[in-house]
């Protein structure tokens, strides 16, 4: 896999080889979001509920970035 790398000129990007750990961090991440996206399809769907993923992810209530821990 190769990555864009612009130099002086911006219209013409440059072409660099990824190490083999970033390929690898790369795969990794991209099997972590095949996973997620299966878990997500697999939850009922909720009905006028809030937009976006579960505030409770994280095991702890999360609202506009602020996590409020009830246990």
């Amino acid at each position: 896999m190769t990555k864009p790398e612009t130099h002086n000129s911006p219209s013409t990007p440059v072409l660099r080889k990824l190490t083999a750990a970033a390929e690898r961090a790369l795969a990794e991440a991209a099997a972590r979001r095949t996973e997620a996206d299966r878990a997500a399809a697999g939850r009922p769907k909720e009905i006028a509920g809030r937009k976006g993923p579960d505030p409770t992810r994280y095991g702890d209530w999360e609202v506009k970035g602020i996590a409020s821990d009830f246990s």
